[in-house]
């Protein structure tokens, strides 16, 4: 199974926000969308991301000040992307290693969408349990 899969389902849509912004509002973003995860887009180009994770930790060291801080100056820089291609245990693996809970889709340098490790648990839980029921099936049908 592919992302791209993932996508077709959920939609290709990804909320973004822009690194002159202020982490407040990336906080809010977060909040009204219910959402883990915002792009850091240049123009239409992904430059980083900002976390749910980020931003407790911002909290804690600098409490008070979300609103005069930029986006820009915390969020992650080195990037790490997937593509509609990508299969589905590649991306879990990524996201394992790095740590990482969202993975912006891009199909060439644009963004196509993005995925959560919410998203791949989801998926993988449909097709356990589809496998699940044809074994099932089989089994009775066998008897």
């Amino acid at each position: 199974m592919k992302i791209h899969e993932i996508l077709r389902s959920k939609g290709h849509d990804v909320v973004t926000i822009t690194e002159s912004r202020s982490v407040l509002e990336a906080a809010q973003a977060l909040v009204d969308r219910n959402i883990g995860g915002l792009v850091v887009t240049e123009g239409t180009s992904p430059i980083g991301i900002i976390t749910e994770r980020d931003i407790p930790r911002l909290t804690a060291r600098s409490p008070g000040e979300l609103g005069s801080i930029q986006v820009g100056s915390v969020m992650t820089r080195e990037l790490i992307t997937a593509g509609p291609g990508d299969e589905l245990t590649d991306v879990m693996d990524v996201m394992t290693e790095n740590k990482t809970r969202h993975l912006p889709v891009l199909e060439g340098d644009q963004l196509a969408g993005i995925t959560s490790i919410g998203d791949l648990v989801n998926e993988f839980g449909v097709v356990a349990e589809t496998e699940n029921s044809q074994l099932r099936e089989y089994i009775q049908g066998a008897g």
